[in-house]
C-alpha cells in the first residue's frame, strides 16, 4: 500500500507551526515553508485539497482554525491520508472534550505528540480507535469550560480489545433494557431536462442505527435487496415471495460487519458498537420513486420582465407528508424587484445566490402547490435573449418514505444478555 504519510504539521490560519511530526526521512523539516510561500500566502487554498511543489505532494484540511497539512515525496495514497486525517481529528475531539482548535491544540502538546506516536508508524496509519487509545493512553487533555463532561466508565482487559477481532465493542457491557433504533436515511439526486425528461437519477442512502445490547450480541439484517433475497431462497431450496426487490449498485459496510458472512450468504451479519453507529452507505440507479414532480413555466416579457410559474405535486402516499420544503429557481442576476403569490408557503429572492425561494414548512401528500413570480430586470447592452440558467433546486425531507424501495424484512438479535 502506498504511504500516508511522510510528514504532518499543524498550522493556524498565519500559517505558524502549532505542532508537527516527521514519520520518514524523505522531506525535510522546512517543507512547510513552500506550503506558507505557493499555496496560504497566493490564496489558493480553496481551490484543491491536493498540491505538488517541486518533488513533494501537500494534502490538506481545514478544521475550525487550524490547517492540517500531510506531505509526501512519494506515491501517496490521498484518500487514506484524508481519511486518518479525519479519524485523527475525532480522536482528538474525543480527548479534549469535543473542541479542536488553536487553543486545545497550544493546551494539549504533550498529549498530541503521544497520540501522534501511537496512531501511525513510519507512514503507515495505525488504530485511531478512541475506545481502544484511551485504554492505554489515560492521560486526559485539557477540556474546553463548554465541553461535555468525560465518561468515567471503566474498560477491562485492555490486550483483548487491542488484539482481538472486536475491537469497536468493550467487554462488560450491561442495560436495564437491551434496545435496538434503525433509521434509513436517503438523499434522491435527480437532473432533468425542460422538456421533462430525467437525465440523471440515484438515490444514496445510509442506514443508521442505535444500540443499548448487554454482553456481546449478535444481529443479522435482512433487506429486500436483490442479490440477498435470490441467495436466502437458494439456500431455502424454495423461491422467495417478498415482492419488490432492490438492486444495490454499492454498499459499503461499517467494521463490524463480517465480510466473509456477506460475500457467502449475502447477508449483514454484525457484532454492533455500543451506542450510535453507521451501519452501511448504498446507492440505487433503477427504479427510483420520485416524491414530488416539479412543473415549471417561465416566460420572458421583453428584456426586462419575466413571469415563473412553478407547480409542486406530491405522488407520495396521502398519510405521509414532507418538511422543510425549499424549492430555489434560479434568476438573472440584474434582477431588480419581484413580486409573489402561493398557495402554500412563503418565497422571496435570496440575491446572493440569484434564486427565488420558495419555503413550504409542511407538505401532505398528494397535494400540489403553486406559485407564481413576477420578475423586473434592469436594462442592459447585452444580447436580446437572458443568459441559460442553472436547473430549479428543491429540498426537502419525507419521514417514513424510501424513494429507493429499499426496507428492512427483519432484524434478528442473537446472544443478547438480560439482567
Amino acid at each position: 500500500m502506498p504511504v500516508a504519510a511522510s510528514a504532518i504539521y499543524f498550522l493556524n490560519l498565519r500559517g505558524d507551526v502549532l505542532i508537527n511530526r516527521l514519520y520518514r526521512d524523505d522531506v525535510g523539516g522546512n517543507m512547510v515553508d513552500a506550503f506558507r510561500m505557493h499555496i496560504m500566502q497566493t490564496k489558493e487554498l480553496g481551490t484543491c485539497p491536493v498540491r505538488q511543489i517541486g518533488g513533494c505532494s501537500f494534502l490538506y484540511m481545514r478544521i475550525s482554525n487550524v490547517y492540517i497539512v500531510i506531505v509526501v515525496s512519494s506515491n501517496a495514497n490521498v484518500s487514506c491520508a484524508f481519511k486518518f486525517v479525519v479519524e485523527a481529528v475525532a480522536l482528538f475531539k474525543s480527548y479534549f472534550g469535543g473542541t479542536f482548535d488553536e487553543d486545545a491544540i497550544r493546551n494539549n502538546f504533550v498529549l498530541i505528540y503521544e497520540l501522534l506516536d501511537e496512531i501511525m508508524d513510519f507512514g503507515y496509519p495505525q488504530n485511531l480507535s478512541p475506545e481502544i487509545l484511551k485504554l492505554y493512553i489515560t492521560q486526559e487533555g485539557v477540556r474546553s469550560p463548554f465541553s461535555s463532561k468525560p465518561s468515567d466508565k471503566p474498560v477491562p482487559n485492555a490486550t483483548l480489545q487491542v488484539t482481538g477481532a472486536v475491537g469497536w465493542r468493550r467487554e462488560g457491557l450491561v442495560y436495564k433494557k437491551n434496545e435496538v433504533f434503525l433509521d434509513i436515511v436517503e438523499s434522491v439526486n435527480l437532473l432533468m431536462s425542460s422538456k421533462g425528461s430525467v437525465l440523471r437519477c440515484d438515490v444514496t442512502g445510509k442506514i443508521l442505527m442505535k444500540c443499548f445490547l448487554s454482553g456481546m450480541p449478535d444481529l443479522k439484517l435482512g433487506l429486500n435487496d436483490k442479490i440477498g433475497l435470490e441467495k436466502e431462497a437458494q439456500l431455502k431450496s424454495r423461491p422467495s415471495k417478498s415482492g419488490k426487490t432492490i438492486e444495490l449498485d454499492d454498499v459499503t459496510f461499517h467494521q463490524c460487519v463480517n465480510l466473509t458472512r456477506f460475500n457467502s450468504e449475502k447477508t449483514v451479519s454484525f457484532v454492533p458498537p455500543d451506542g450510535e453507529f453507521e451501519l452501511m452507505k448504498y446507492r440505487i440507479t433503477e427504479g427510483v420513486n420520485l416524491p414530488f414532480r416539479v412543473l415549471p413555466t417561465i416566460k420572458e416579457l421583453g428584456r426586462t420582465r419575466m413571469e415563473i410559474n412553478v407547480k409542486v405535486k406530491s405522488v407520495f402516499g396521502a398519510k405521509m407528508f414532507a418538511l422543510g420544503v425549499v424549492v430555489k429557481v434560479p434568476v438573472p442576476k440584474q434582477t431588480a424587484k419581484t413580486s409573489f403569490q402561493t398557495t402554500s408557503g412563503k418565497a422571496k429572492y435570496n440575491a446572493s445566490i440569484d434564486s427565488l425561494v420558495w419555503k413550504i414548512r409542511k407538505f401532505p401528500g398528494q397535494t400540489e402547490a403553486t406559485m407564481s413570480a413576477e420578475v423586473e430586470l434592469i436594462s442592459t447592452m447585452g444580447e436580446k435573449k437572458l443568459a441559460n440558467r442553472p436547473p430549479i433546486q428543491m429540498e426537502f425531507q419525507v419521514p417514513m418514505f424510501t424513494a429507493s424501495g429499499l426496507r428492512v424484512r427483519f432484524l434478528k438479535v442473537c446472544g443478547a444478555s438480560t439482567i
